[in-house]
């Protein structure tokens, strides 16, 4: 199991609290952040669920399992936003990986940052082999940050998922293990 937090420049990568519900509602509760994310804005009890399930694991130990951490300023203390890290398979060593940021903290590269830090991980941690991001094509902030990790696009799939009333094309983006720095 990591040793928490995960120190980074400037951040902190930790497991949510119960004490974390209100930085969790300033960000998640927004319907700006949802176009291209899947459900809906959180209320309270949205964050509670979460935080008894996918929040509460501190390790990634088999597939189907979710490591999501909260990520916090080290300058400030605010939670600016969390990533999670998906084990996909146990035969071929794959995860996923996602991330939601406060747009009030938004341009600062905190998203790059924690993004890398659970590239790191991934890789070295959980002996992953390979980890990917599947971001809607209208997410272009989401994509440069996958691309800023160094993660290289692999596919576009074109109108493969019927997303919030419409038809979205998906891009795919991937990195090896040998390939993280």
């Amino acid at each position: 199991m990591p040793e928490y937090p995960i120190r980074t420049e400037r951040l902190l990568l930790r497991p949510l609290t119960v004490a974390d519900t209100d930085g969790l509602l300033a960000y998640r509760s927004r319907p700006e952040i949802y176009p291209y994310v899947p459900g809906e804005p959180w209320d309270a009890a949205k964050v509670a669920d979460r935080l008894a399930t996918i929040f509460s694991n501190t390790d990634l130990t088999d597939e189907g399992q979710a490591l999501g951490l909260g990520v916090e300023s080290r300058e400030t203390g605010d939670l600016v936003g969390d990533v999670v890290l998906f084990h996909r398979s146990r035969e071929h060593l794959t995860g996923e990986l996602g991330y939601v940021f406060n747009p009030d903290f938004g341009g600062r590269g905190y998203a790059t940052e924690a993004a890398h830090a659970m590239l790191g991980l991934g890789f070295r941690e959980f002996g992953l082999h390979r980890i990917m991001a599947r971001i809607d094509e209208r997410n272009t902030a989401s994509a440069n940050v996958a691309r800023r990790l160094g993660m290289r696009r692999e596919a576009r799939l074109v109108e493969n998922e019927f997303f919030k009333g419409e038809w979205t094309n998906e891009l795919q983006f991937a990195m090896l293990a040998r390939e993280w720095s």
